[in-house]
């Protein structure tokens, strides 16, 4: 199976990484070449556009950072589809909306081309060590034709239901994680202020019943002020917007993901550290 992948940020270029060290056939697309270029020197090939990676693909995993982003690789002037051919598999791995999971499938459908979404979890870590959580939407049976795929880089992917179903799964992940990153921080905020031994607090906490992936991840981080993003403070900010809008539609009221939206705001718009890791939060405090 001929692999096209476009996106070669931090998680894009971990899977891409993984794919090779399985000896699969990968091709990439990115919108700035000088960004691809450590899965070039460890064998990626490269093209010019989104239609040009369809024409040459026989499966393409898309990760890029925006909804918007998405649009344009899958609906473009240059898009993925422009070139699409009935048979083909097109997954979209980016945390995106629902409601465009659902979009991209319908026109796929229309084309006889195979669509999943399947956005990821696990961050800078999980994907380092190949050990990524799958959420996938689509048809079982795509889901299924694509598991040893998914398992290249993952150690583990659910199928969650029809189109859309893998975006919705991740929204109700980030607003998990928006509750342990506010829970952390405010951790750490007060253990500082009481005088207590950081070190030794976040390896107690990790010991007992409020053991979580932020704080075993990024407490660490913090610890040594290192702010470099295992996951982009601007992407989750996007992330919580898309999750908060959703809960709109559903007419649910989520308080906690709505104060967690506010605080990753002053970070990343007021503050302009969007570009830091998602655990730069604490910024609001120390900084």
């Amino acid at each position: 199976m001929k692999i096209g992948f476009i996106g070669t940020g931090v998680m894009g270029t971990g899977i891409i990484e993984n794919l090779l060290k399985n000896d699969a056939d990968v091709t990439v697309y990115n919108r700035t070449k000088a960004h691809a270029q450590q899965v070039l020197d460890q064998g990626a090939k490269w093209v010019d556009s989104p239609r040009e990676l369809a024409e040459n693909s026989d499966l393409v995993l898309t990760m890029v950072g925006y909804p918007s982003d998405v649009e344009k690789i899958y609906f473009g002037d240059d898009g993925l589809f422009k070139a699409a051919r009935q048979g083909q598999y097109f997954v979209d791995m980016t945390t995106s909306k629902p409601s465009l999971a659902k979009k991209i499938f319908d026109h796929g459908q229309k084309l006889g081309v195979h669509i999943l979404d399947a956005p990821v979890s696990g961050g800078d870590v999980g994907v380092k060590n190949g050990t990524l959580t799958v959420m996938v939407g689509g048809e079982q049976a795509d889901f299924e034709k694509l598991k040893p795929v998914f398992q290249q880089f993952s150690s583990s992917d659910t199928y969650f239901g029809p189109a859309g179903a893998g975006q919705n799964t991740k929204m109700v992940n980030q607003i998990m994680i928006a509750g342990t990153m506010t829970g952390m921080t405010e951790m750490l905020v007060y253990a500082k202020k009481a005088g207590l031994d950081l070190p030794m607090v976040c390896q107690t906490l990790q010991s007992g019943a409020a053991e979580n992936f932020s704080l075993g991840t990024y407490g660490p981080r913090i610890l040594r002020d290192d702010y470099t993003p295992g996951f982009f403070a601007k992407h989750f900010l996007k992330d919580l917007r898309i999750a908060l809008e959703e809960a709109d539609e559903m007419n649910l009221d989520l308080p906690a993901t709505k104060q967690a939206k506010q605080l990753y705001e002053q970070l990343v718009d007021d503050q302009k550290l969007g570009n830091d890791g998602t655990q730069a939060l604490i910024k609001l405090w120390w900084h």
